[in-house]
C-alpha cells in the first residue's frame, strides 16, 4: 500500500504535475474549470490526500508540536494533552506525543524524533533535572521553542508552568496533623526530580510548625509508581517504625502503599491515614477514596499552550514562569 501523489493523478489524466497541482489548489486564472472539475473528481476517486508535511515545509513551518510525557499510567498527562490537543486545533497545529518513561535516554531520542519531524515547539514534563541539561540547551540554543510543564527544571532560558507544590504539600501534611495524625510517614520521590526536594521542605517545615520532631527513619526514597509505593511500604512496616500516617509524592505510590496496607490488615484510615500529592480520578475508584491534591491540568495546558505560541510567533518574547494554585481534595482515606 501507498499513498496517491499528484503524480499519480497527473499520469491518469494524461497533464502535467504542475496543472494538477494548481487545480487542486482551486487556481481558476491559470487552468480551466473543466479541468479543476476532472482532477478533483479524478483525486477524490483515487482517494488522493493533500501531504499537508510537504505544504509545511515549503512554507518552514511544520505546524507540529512535539510533547514529551513521563508516564501514560495514570490520566494526568493524558488529560494534560487531550487539553492541548483541543486547544492547538484551531491554530492549525498537530502534536506528536511520546513518552520518555521515566528514562533520561528515551527522552534523549524523544527529542531526535522532534529534530527529524522540524516541530515548530516542544512541551516537555521532564523525567531527570539534571540528565539532559545540555541537550535541553541544545534546542534553546537554535531557537527552538520549548516550554516545561509540571516537572520543571531550573536555570533554563526557557518559559514553565507548574504547581505550586510546596504550598499544596504543606497544606496537605497539615491536614493530617489537624485529623490527630503526627507520626507521618513521607514516601518521597527521587532526588532527579524538582518537585522532590519541594515537597520534602513543605514535609519538613509544617512539622516545625507543629512542634513535630522530623525523624529522618519517617522519609523514604520510594521513586513514582505503584510497585515502588508498594515495596517502600513493605519495608517501613517490617522495620517496626511507628508511623499513622503516609504522605505519597504521587498517586501511585500512594495506590502500591494502600494495597499493602490493606493486605496487611492495616485499617485505612482508622489505623494508617494514606494521602497524596498528584491527584487523578485514579484517587476516586479505590475504597476509601484517597484524599490528594489535585493540579488545574486544563489550567496548566491553556498556559504552556499561550507560553509556547508566543515564542513560536516572536523567539525573542521573553520567558515566564508561571506558578499556578493546586487544589485539596479531601477523602475518606484520611477522615477518622
Amino acid at each position: 500500500m501507498r499513498y496517491v501523489t499528484i503524480k499519480d493523478i497527473a499520469n491518469a489524466l494524461g497533464i502535467s504535475k504542475s496543472t494538477v497541482s494548481r487545480a487542486l489548489s482551486a487556481d481558476s486564472r491559470n487552468v480551466s474549470g473543466e479541468t479543476i472539475r476532472k482532477v478533483v473528481e479524478t483525486a477524490e476517486k483515487m482517494g488522493y490526500r493533500k501531504n499537508e508535511m510537504a505544504v509545511n515545509l515549503r512554507n518552514r513551518r511544520a505546524k507540529t508540536i512535539g510533547i514529551v510525557v513521563p508516564e501514560a499510567v495514570t490520566s494526568f498527562y493524558l488529560q494534560f494533552t487531550a487539553t492541548v490537543q483541543r486547544i492547538l486545533q484551531p491554530y492549525g497545529y498537530r502534536i506528536i506525543l511520546t513518552l520518555s518513561d521515566e528514562d533520561f535516554l528515551t527522552e534523549r531520542s524523544n527529542f531526535e524524533i522532534f529534530d527529524s519531524y522540524r516541530v515548530d515547539g516542544i512541551l516537555i514534563s521532564s523525567c531527570h533535572h539534571r540528565a539532559n541539561l545540555e541537550f535541553y540547551n541544545g534546542f534553546i540554543r537554535r531557537c527552538i521553542p520549548m516550554v516545561f510543564f509540571d516537572r520543571t527544571v531550573a536555570g533554563l532560558e526557557c518559559s514553565s508552568v507548574r504547581s505550586d507544590d510546596y504550598h499544596s504539600a504543606f497544606f496537605l501534611v497539615e491536614h493530617l496533623i489537624y485529623k490527630g495524625y503526627r507520626r507521618i510517614l513521607h514516601l518521597a520521590g527521587p532526588d532527579y526530580i524538582r518537585n522532590t526536594s519541594e515537597r520534602l521542605r513543605a514535609y519538613r517545615d509544617v512539622l516545625k510548625k507543629h512542634g513535630i520532631d522530623y525523624r529522618p527513619e519517617l522519609v523514604i526514597t520510594a521513586g513514582v509508581d505503584e510497585k515502588d509505593g508498594a515495596e517502600a511500604m513493605h519495608r517501613i512496616l517490617d522495620s517496626g517504625v511507628d508511623c499513622n500516617a503516609v504522605f505519597c509524592f504521587t498517586e501511585l505510590q500512594a495506590l502500591g502503599a494502600k494495597k499493602v496496607l490493606q493486605e496487611r490488615h492495616i485499617a485505612i484510615p482508622a489505623d494508617m491515614a494514606v494521602a497524596c500529592m498528584s491527584g487523578t480520578k485514579l484517587a476516586t475508584l479505590v475504597h476509601p477514596g484517597i484524599t490528594a491534591v489535585e493540579q488545574p491540568l486544563d489550567r496548566m495546558a491553556e498556559e504552556a499552550v499561550r507560553l509556547l505560541l508566543a515564542k513560536i510567533e516572536n523567539p525573542m518574547a521573553p520567558s515566564e514562569n508561571v506558578v499556578l494554585p493546586a487544589d485539596m481534595v479531601i477523602r475518606s482515606s484520611t477522615e477518622k
